[in-house]
């Protein structure tokens, strides 16, 4: 298959991930002949996407033009890729390009599959059906908050690996701090209805976000796994995973995680390990199959929660690794699976929870960050988003 165009260097997605490979390779090496490949304007800070659900945000503070975070001397190909191949160095485009590559960075981030659950799609955005996992909604689940007056309010989380695994309980535990303020909690009831067997499952972290959980009187539903929703009669239905039984939850605003998987294009490749990710060395990002290729961030095969924290400290592995092998060394630097979830536990509090591969905490701060702490939600707040938009895309962190 004859390439279109060529590259040294290939990314594919300039999500976090994408634009923060190029962004320090650039910095390592201006030689070097990069292409991101992207078809998508604009640049989104998702994880303020909570905040903006629960109404301390405009989403439009999320959003800025992605042709401002594409490092200069990057080519920018405004496409999308619809195929892999690997066993010829080349990627293929909807718009029927063939790009040639010598090394190739995987980077799409996750695929939302809003059919995974029956009648979502058509639901979402109505009928109190709200969800904080994409810009064209994340407002109605402030409207919904806004609108709530008493009745069942229902926190979803599925059985497929997600983006920020402490996602769905954080709008949760803001929307009971929303609902006190207002004065309808009392007459409300709380469900976390979750494929998971526990709240958290990190041992240092899990006490203290359990026990918020007992202290805002929140029903747990564990092992249940959403798989229908009926917008128009307000009910979920779902499995218990347990008895494989099916229960009719109804509702009068349900918050709704959806499946996520890998994107297609990733799932049908070569480069697919069995569930469908990038399937990559869990220490340095490099295919276990193709050396000259490399997978960052939430395509990937590694064993961590996809969030951009883990994101920071996959990227200086990776690029160490793929100019080590690019001089015809072998891949050394070595990424221990840290990642954050900085979960708000009411507005005004935070537990910032860090930890790496084997569960262990990786704290950032000198103060044990197992409690609910202001500083903590004010690093949520405004000094992540900043060291987003100005560090770590420009490469610095």
């Amino acid at each position: 298959m004859s390439a279109t165009t060529r590259h040294q260097i290939v990314i594919v997605g300039s999500g976090t991930a994408g634009i923060t490979v190029a962004a320090r390779l650039r910095r390592a090496d201006k030689s070097l002949d990069i292409a991101v490949i992207e078809p998508s304007d604009k640049h989104y800070y998702q994880p303020i996407w909570t905040l903006v659900g629960a109404g301390i945000f405009h989403k439009q503070v999320s959003e800025r033009p992605e042709e401002d975070y594409i490092p200069k001397g990057v080519h920018w190909l405004r496409d999308a890729v619809i195929r892999i191949h690997p066993d010829n160095n080349t990627v293929q485009t909807q718009a029927g390009q063939t790009i040639g590559y010598d090394y190739l960075v995987v980077a799409p981030g996750i695929q939302i599959n809003w059919n995974g659950v029956t009648g979502l799609k058509e639901a979402i955005g109505r009928n109190g059906v709200c969800s904080n996992y994409d810009f064209r909604y994340v407002d109605y689940t402030w409207e919904c908050l806004r609108q709530f007056r008493g009745g069942t309010a229902i926190f979803t989380q599925p059985s497929s690996e997600i983006k920020c695994g402490g996602a769905p309980q954080k709008i949760m535990y803001l929307a009971d701090d929303y609902f006190r303020k207002q004065g309808v909690r009392d007459k409300a009831t709380l469900i976390f209805a979750t494929a998971g067997a526990r709240v958290f499952n990190i041992p240092k972290f899990a006490p203290v976000l359990e026990e918020v959980f007992k202290r805002k009187g929140i029903v747990g539903k564990f092992r249940h796994n959403l798989v229908e929703i009926r917008g128009e009669s307000k009910e979920a239905i779902f499995e218990n995973l347990e008895t494989h039984e099916r229960v009719t939850l109804n509702y009068d605003m349900i918050h709704v995680t959806p499946p996520q998987s890998a994107p297609d294009f990733v799932k049908n490749s070569p480069l697919a390990n069995q569930a469908g990710w990038v399937d990559v060395d869990k220490f340095t990002l490099q295919h276990v199959k193709y050396p000259n290729v490399f997978g960052i961030g939430d395509a990937s095969s590694l064993p961590t929660s996809k969030t951009g924290a883990a994101v920071r400290k996959q990227a200086p592995v990776l690029v160490a690794n793929l100019l080590a092998v690019r001089r015809g060394q072998q891949p050394t630097a070595k990424y221990n699976g840290y990642t954050a979830c900085p979960i708000p536990t009411g507005y005004g509090r935070l537990v910032m929870a860090e930890f790496d591969y084997d569960h262990n905490a990786a704290e950032s701060f000198p103060i044990n960050q197992a409690k609910e702490r202001r500083s903590m939600w004010l690093v949520k707040k405004y000094l992540l988003p900043w060291m987003y938009w100005h560090m770590m895309l420009r490469g610095r962190a």
